[in-house]
C-alpha cells in the first residue's frame, strides 16, 4: 500500500462532495508527473490526504481510498470542459484519472500546522515550488499526520 496527498479546490470538488458523492473519478490532472503517479504508481486500495488547495486556509481535509485503477478521464474530450484537450483522442487518451472514495472527514490539518514539524519537511506539498495536485506521502509521514495531528489539534 502507497500513501498520497491528493489536492481539490474546495469550489470545485470540496471533501463535503466527496461524502456526499462518496466516490468520485479524480479529473481534471493536467501535469505529466501527477498523471503518471496515478497511471504507473497507485494502486486500488491506497490511501490518500484529501487536501483542500487554492482556498484562503489550505490544508488536508479528510481521508481517501483509491477505488479504480487508472482509466481515461472523460473530461478531455469534451469541449465544453475546462479540462478539454484537443491534441487528446479516445483512441489515445493522454490524461487519465483514478476513482478515489470517501473514507473520513478529519479536522483541517493547515498547510502552515504541516510546516511546523520537522517530521514532515520531506513532503512534497512543503517544499518551495512544488505544485502538483498528487505527491506521495512517506509511511512515517502518513503515521505522524493521523496519528498526531489529526488527533491532537498540533
Amino acid at each position: 500500500m502507497r500513501y498520497w496527498l491528493m489536492k481539490s479546490e474546495p469550489d470545485e470538488v470540496s471533501i463535503d462532495d466527496l461524502e456526499a458523492r462518496r466516490t468520485v473519478p479524480w479529473f481534471g490532472v493536467r501535469n505529466y508527473q501527477a498523471r503518471n503517479f496515478m497511471r504507473d504508481a497507485m494502486q486500488v486500495g491506497d490511501l490518500a490526504f484529501f487536501y483542500h488547495s487554492g482556498c484562503p486556509v489550505p490544508g488536508i481535509a479528510g481521508l481517501c481510498e483509491v477505488t479504480a485503477p487508472a482509466h481515461p478521464d472523460l473530461t478531455q474530450f469534451d469541449p465544453a470542459s475546462p479540462y478539454f484537450d484537443a491534441k487528446s483522442s479516445p483512441d489515445d487518451p493522454r490524461w487519465v484519472c483514478v476513482d478515489v472514495r470517501f473514507l473520513r472527514k478529519t479536522r483541517l490539518v493547515p498547510l502552515a500546522e504541516l510546516r511546523e514539524h520537522v517530521e514532515l519537511a520531506a513532503m512534497p506539498v512543503l517544499q518551495r515550488g512544488n505544485r502538483l495536485s498528487i505527491t506521495p506521502v512517506g509511511e512515517a509521514e502518513w503515521r505522524f499526520v493521523t496519528e498526531r495531528l489529526m488527533r491532537s489539534g498540533s
